[in-house]
């Protein structure tokens, strides 16, 4: 790798911004996409590879190409310092995700309770519109109120944040929806709320709703069927 091309490799992860390195096999030419001057067959490599979030190699016509993903972490903010937060936090963290809580009740976003986790408490709304989610984050609210789960929920609906879900019987997701209709909010961004939040896999324990919604949010960054559905209906 030059100098020119680690430097600007090194810019870009500082900056957060997602590019891949090609390298031209054998000959180890490389270049760094995007890139203005990038052939349109090894453009659209680089980017569904930053997508699909996967190094490996392609044949591009005759020439083969090795594309190596540097994407900044995912990140999940959870809304909500409570027990199931808890359990959710530490297993995130362990999947490699940047993991922020966010909650205003300052006896509950404690670092004695989120230890080694970046912790908000400021109001939700305020919270969520300084950390800006993009296509790379995922939102959960998980308080039950809707003085601090709405405003969230209205900010992420406003961002390109890949998942958001929030916890609540279907009753109460319900609820939620004719308030978030009352905001502002049409039909089709109101889909895009994971509501009852996670997998339907029977889950009842705090550990057991963390490993469920963990589960679909991941199902949602792979693309997978399950990432399609969320019929948790007993949390």
């Amino acid at each position: 790798m030059t100098p020119d091309l680690l430097a600007a490799l090194t810019a870009a992860r500082a900056a957060k911004q997602p590019v891949v390195v090609a390298t031209k096999l054998p000959g180890g030419e490389q270049m760094l996409l995007p890139a203005a001057d990038a052939a349109p067959d090894l453009a659209a490599a680089a980017a569904r590879a930053l997508e699909r979030d996967e190094s490996g190699t392609v044949r591009l016509g005759e020439v083969d190409w090795f594309l190596n993903v540097y994407n900044p972490p995912m990140r999940l903010i959870v809304v909500g310092a409570v027990h199931i937060a808890q359990a959710l936090v530490p297993m995130a963290a362990m999947m490699g995700l940047n993991v922020v809580v966010v909650d205003p009740r300052r006896s509950f976003a404690t670092p004695e309770r989120f230890p080694n986790v970046t912790i908000i408490t400021e109001w939700t709304d305020e919270a969520i519109e300084a950390l800006a989610p993009d296509v790379r984050t995922g939102v959960v609210t998980l308080t039950h109120d809707p003085k601090l789960d709405d405003p969230a929920l209205d900010i992420a609906l406003k961002s390109p944040a890949f998942y958001i879900g929030s916890l609540g019987s279907r009753k109460t997701h319900a609820a939620r929806l004719k308030r978030l209709r009352e905001l502002g909010h049409q039909e089709e961004a109101l889909a895009r709320i994971r509501g009852p939040v996670g997998l339907n896999i029977g889950a009842v324990t705090a550990p057991e709703i963390a490993l469920a919604v963990l589960g679909e949010f991941i199902a949602a960054r792979r693309n997978s069927p399950l990432g399609t559905k969320s019929p948790q209906s007993n949390v």
